[in-house]
């Protein structure tokens, strides 16, 4: 016998039938006039994450929205990622108010903006970032995929079909956008934490929230001290890891004190990190790797993660 009850499933389900941990962040979109609007979402992940041309978000949000029209109209958008204070999370509830027009709830916004560095860099106009987020990330909506590059603003009372798969207006009143990921901005402090390693102190105090649950009340969580778990260490046999790097190229080969190296490598990446290695010799002329070259290939990574 199950040790588990049914919860039905409706609208909202995330909501209304799962405790569903989720981000909280602040959308920075531009409106016709130019002016930057704000406003408050959860249903926003990492999609594409390797292997393309180029790393993406995924959002989710009505079509009607303030933040979906824009982005229909311009593609731009910057996702600022908040503090746990109670006061910033008062802040972004008063934002969330479905219908409010952004010249409304931008006249009552505390939140503190400044020009994106993006805007500075190009002089194309772009989202104003919020200047106390720990973290934002410029993006811009990938309109091509999909065929959704003829969806356009304006319908306010919902969308009719034929509707997209995964971008664009993907239902009657619901969008989904891909949004490339055009630069990460971080506060020092934290980025310093990542270049140089993070520690449990090193973590921010980003609010972790259960969505409009109760038609009352958002519900969210503050950060409390993280807690370290050792990842298991896994190592791969020489023979095997020597099996990929015969193949990894017809020309260039491996010492076998230089595939010691690499023994730690969880398998789902070697092969990404023999290629790695074999451009490398590529480029330095270089036919078999010793140790001593993949310390200079490894040094050449952490410079690059550096930079």
């Amino acid at each position: 016998m199950s040790s588990f009850e049914n919860l039905r499933i409706v609208d909202n389900f995330y909501q209304t039938s799962l405790f569903f941990p989720m981000p909280t962040v602040i959308i920075s979109t531009l409106c016709e006039d130019g002016k930057t609007s704000l406003g408050p979402y959860s249903l926003v992940q990492p999609y594409y994450v390797a292997g393309k041309d180029y790393y993406a978000m995924l959002l989710s949000c009505r079509n009607s929205s303030n933040t979906a029209q824009n982005i229909l109209r311009n593609g731009k958008c910057t996702l600022n990622f908040i503090d746990d204070d109670p006061k910033t999370f008062k802040e972004a509830v008063k934002l969330s108010w479905p219908g409010d027009k952004p010249a409304e709830k931008m006249a009552k916004c505390n939140f503190r903006l400044e020009k994106s560095l993006l805007e500075e860099e190009t002089g194309e106009p772009r989202p104003m970032v919020l200047t106390d987020a720990i973290q934002a990330i410029e993006c811009t909506w990938m309109r091509e995929l999909d065929g959704a590059e003829k969806d356009l603003p304006g319908e306010l009372n919902g969308y009719e079909p034929p509707y997209h798969d995964f971008n664009g207006i993907t239902s009657k009143f619901g969008a989904h956008f891909i949004l490339r990921v055009d630069k990460i901005l971080m506060k020092k402090k934290y980025r310093d934490a990542i270049i140089n390693g993070v520690t449990a102190k090193d973590f921010p105090p980003l609010p972790v929230d259960y969505g409009y649950r109760d038609s009352k009340n958002f519900w969210f969580h503050r950060k409390r001290r993280m807690r370290a778990e050792l990842l298991q260490v896994r190592k791969n046999s020489l023979e095997s890891v020597r099996y990929a790097a015969d193949r990894a190229d017809d020309k260039i080969k491996f010492t076998d004190d230089a595939l010691e190296t690499i023994l730690g490598v969880p398998r789902v990446f070697l092969s990404v990190v023999l290629k790695g290695c074999v451009n490398w010799a590529r480029e330095n002329n270089v036919e078999l790797i010793t140790a001593e070259h993949m310390k200079i290939i490894n040094d050449k990574r952490a410079k690059e993660k550096n930079k």
